[in-house]
Parts: structure tokens; sequence; C-alpha cells
């Protein structure tokens, strides 16, 4: 997809479609809905004036209103999308639009779309200070590229609607407000490329994407956007004396992969800065091992490594923003697989750390290979950590798909990463993560199990586990389990991966260089 942004008036431009944005100005909450176009646009206005009258768009969210032939405009088709309520206006909202327009022009074969810029001036009160114009147009090329994305690669007669270009026009503006423009449209390219590029690898089957094909993906990455990338196997793992991502990587006959990515700012931070450690749970195919999983849904477990996937594809969009702050980047991939060489329940593993697990379920792996991933984080200088696993279904059990769970022994970290919200879009829930919970995984005969004693809380018995491995380093845990795939079709978004954790994890990095 090419992709520009123009001043200029949309009533003008000649476009297959073009798409402009209405919110709802009622206010009542019994009132009836009353749409309002953003746009100063009077050729706009009054080509959807007619249409608008009849009360039955009410300017929802992801509600569209499709007009052919639109008087008085230079485009084929206006396409009305809603924003929903103004006084509750996101940026959330406009990237949901955005992506929506792509999803009604693509099964239409219309390859062009162009979209009015969602203006401020369009409403005679201030129901749009918490939309920046750089926000606007950041959600505007997130969404677009978010929605431009299926998972039917391997269908032998797939059809490619792809879509070729979208432009975005902005009416005459001054020189700092096209600058911000600009600044929003660039780095929302950049999020939306980089979010994508996580969902392709998450997207793809266990037979393609072996650990040892992430690292060649990684490497590949790393080299196109100037990132140091090191792919280690077996003889690492053993030389690092990982005995707890060993254990898991061995009922497998793929090799595992533990890769190691570097960035380093292009101006040196001052002394005593952060280092910031991004660990990814890269379990590329999950039967369970020994506690093999129930046949019903195992497919999905190709998924298994879309923690890793957020932390490359964040790593690609820090390669390209250039934050000025140090980021270490530690994947830990393998399949956990049943054989007769694979570890039991039972088994009493010694991590790189040094502390002995007892495993009472060999389907709780992904925090073994994250274990010694957190602590070699620390042994490479990473001085604040954040890793992001598809851990635990129990984080489903407690808050759905809308949340992904958090975790975190450090308040001030939590605060600084749930502030990148407004921008980032995504939705964390924090959950307890306090010392109290340990009894759940203290072990009678070694330091620690890997399960709780219970099926209660297992969510919080997983981040427990981990918080063993970070010592006084400040962490934060994102258990995605719930929302890095989505099951259901949305209106501007495909089934299938989501990509979780791109936007905001680059965020709360970027946030630590200011």
């Amino acid at each position: 997809m090419t992709s520009r942004l123009l001043f200029q008036d949309p009533s003008g431009f000649a476009t297959p479609l073009l798409v402009v944005f209405a919110v709802d100005i009622a206010t009542g909450k019994d009132d009836p809905a009353s749409p309002v176009l953003l746009t100063t646009s009077d050729a706009l206005s009054a080509a959807a004036a007619p249409w608008l009258a009849t009360e039955e768009f009410k300017a929802n969210v992801a509600e569209v209103l499709l007009l052919r032939r639109p008087d008085g405009l230079k485009a084929e088709r206006l396409l009305v999308v809603g924003l929903g309520k103004a006084t509750s206006l996101t940026a959330n909202e406009v990237r949901k639009a955005a992506g929506t327009a792509i999803r009604v022009a693509r099964p239409r074969g219309l390859r062009d779309v162009s979209i009015a810029f969602p203006e401020d001036r369009a409403l005679s009160d201030e129901h749009l200070d918490t939309l920046p114009c750089y926000l606007a147009a950041r959600a505007i090329a997130e969404g677009v590229l978010i929605a431009d994305f299926d998972i039917d690669f391997y269908r032998s007669e797939r059809k490619d609607q792809t879509t070729q270009s979208v432009t975005v026009l902005f009416p005459d503006a001054d020189e700092e407000t096209r600058g911000d423009c600009q600044r929003g449209w660039t780095e929302g390219t950049i999020l939306g490329e980089s979010q994508n590029f996580t969902r392709t690898l998450v997207n793809e089957p266990g037979n393609i994407l072996t650990p040892t094909e992430l690292g060649r993906r990684a490497a590949a990455m790393a080299t196109e956007f100037g990132l140091k990338c090191e792919v280690h196997s077996t003889d690492k793992l053993k030389e690092l004396k990982m005995g707890a991502f060993l254990a898991v990587a061995q009922g497998s006959a793929e090799p595992p992969a533990l890769i190691v990515l570097h960035y380093e700012p292009p101006t040196a931070p001052a002394a005593g800065a952060p280092v910031l450690g991004l660990v990814g749970k890269g379990i590329t195919f999950d039967t369970g091992g020994i506690s093999i999983k129930p046949a019903d849904n195992m497919d999905k477990m190709k998924y298994d490594m879309a923690g890793a996937a957020a932390m490359l594809g964040a790593m690609r969009a820090i390669a390209i923003l250039k934050p000025s702050v140090r980021v270490v980047c530690i994947i830990c991939s393998c399949e956990n697989m049943p054989s007769g060489r694979a570890y039991k329940p039972g088994d009493v593993l010694t991590a790189m750390s040094g502390k002995t697990i007892e495993v009472l379920n060999t389907d709780a792996e992904g925090r073994l290979v994250l274990a010694d991933g957190l602590h070699y984080a620390q042994t490479l200088g990473a001085t604040r950590l954040i890793n992001a696993a598809t851990l635990t279904g129990a984080i489903s059990i407690a808050l759905g798909h809308l949340n992904a769970g958090l975790f975190s022994n450090d308040d001030e970290t939590t605060r600084r990463f749930l502030e990148v919200y407004p921008v980032a879009g995504e939705k964390f829930w924090q959950m307890p993560c306090t010392d109290d919970y340990r009894e759940q995984i203290k072990s009678s005969i070694a330091d620690i199990m890997n399960t709780g004693g219970s099926r209660y809380g297992g969510a919080i018995s997983g981040a427990m586990f981990l918080k063993e491995f970070v010592g006084d380093t400040p962490w934060i845990h994102l258990d995605i389990a719930g929302t890095a795939w989505v099951d259901e079709q949305k209106p501007w978004q495909s089934k299938g991966p989501s990509g979780i954790g791109v936007r905001s994890i680059t965020e709360w990095v970027r946030s630590q260089a200011k």
C-alpha cells in the first residue's frame, strides 16, 4: 500500500471512494442521534445532508453510509463512517473508523481510497480537544494498515483485495499543523506496518515457522533496519546453563532458537540512563508436552509465539523511530512436544539463575523459557524489563477478550506503561502481583513449582513465577493469551492475529527516553 497526506479541499479530489467521518453531537441519554460530518467542506456536508436527515444513520462507531455519485463532488462514491458520540471521541474510534473504510472498500474492488481528515473546526464547541491532529493522523494511518490484512495466505485461489493507495486530504493549514499531521502520519505508518509484521509471524503455521525460521526472519528484519542480531541454539543454551529453556525444548526434533537483538540509539544516552529489556515467549507450537492439551483448538497453538512476535514488531518500530534509549530484546523460541525425550511432570529443573523448579505440568512451559530469558536480559545489562506472552488461559477467564493482563513489581513502571493508552489504544488491566500470592507456587522439594497448587488465580500464579526471576529490577509482564487472536471478524479488522502489544510496548520504550 502506498499512502500520502495532501493538503487540499477533499470535495474537488477525483477518487473512486471518498471517506468522511461523522459524530453524534446529541448529549442527552435519550436524545435522538444528531450526526454531523467532521469536515468544514460545504460540498461534502451538502452531499450527505439528505441521507443524514432521514435519521437512519446515527453515526455509531463503525456504522457506514455509502452514497454513489454524490452531488457536487468529484468522488465516485462517498462513504460516511461513524465515530460515535462526540463527547467521548478518542483516537481509538478514529483508528476503527479508518479500518472500517478499508474493509468496506476491499470486497468492492476499490483499490484507491481517499479520506477527508477529521477537522476539529467542524464543531462549534470544543468536543475534539482530546483528538489533536497528530493523534488523528497517526490513528488513520494505523487503522488503514491494520484493516488491509487477511489471514488467507495459503489459499490457492486467494483473491487479492489489497488496497493499493490511501490518500488523506487535509484542508489548507498552517505550517505547524501540517508538521504535526505529517509526523502523526509517518509514525502511524511505521506502527501499522510493524504490527502487521507481527501478525504475519503469528499467522504462520507451525510447520512453516519453526524456531529456526523465526530466528531467520528476526535476523532478516534486523539487517533491514539496522539492529544487531544474534541467533543461538542448543549449544549456547547449554553454555549459559539455561536448564528451564532446554527442558522445554528437548522434547522436539526442532532445535530451539535464542534470539538476541540490540538497539543502540544514534546519540548515546546520558550516564545512568536505563537499558530496557524486552523478552518474548516464542513457543512456535505448543502441544502441552506430556501434559498434552485437548484436541479441540490445538491448531490455534501456532499462536503461542505471539509474545515473541510482538517484541520483534516493537523492535522493528523502535529501529525506525530511533528513541534515545538502549534496548536489548531476548526471544526464547522452541516447540513444546511430547516424545521419549520430553521433560515430565515431577522433574526438577535448574534455571540459569540457579533457582530450582519442580514441574507439575509440562503445559506451563512458557514461564520456564521466560525465566531464563528474563535472567539473561539482566546479565546483558537490562535495568528495566518487560515481557509479553500468551501465558495462561486463566487470563481469558479473568478478563475475557477485551483486556490483556498486566502484572508488575513496580508501581511507577506500571503507571508509565498505562499512560500510553491514549496514544496506543491497546487495553491492559492491572492484576495483583503481591508477595502474599507466593504461597501458591511454593514447592516441598524445590524452590518453586511451575504451576499453582490449585486452578484458582492461575494467571497470578504464572506472574508470580516470573517475578522470581527479576529480583528488584522494575518489571512488567503482559499476559496476552486472551487478546492475541481475534476469533470474530470486526468491521475494522479481520479475524486472526491481533498484533497486540506492538504499539504499547513501542510507546513505553519511547517514554523511557524522555
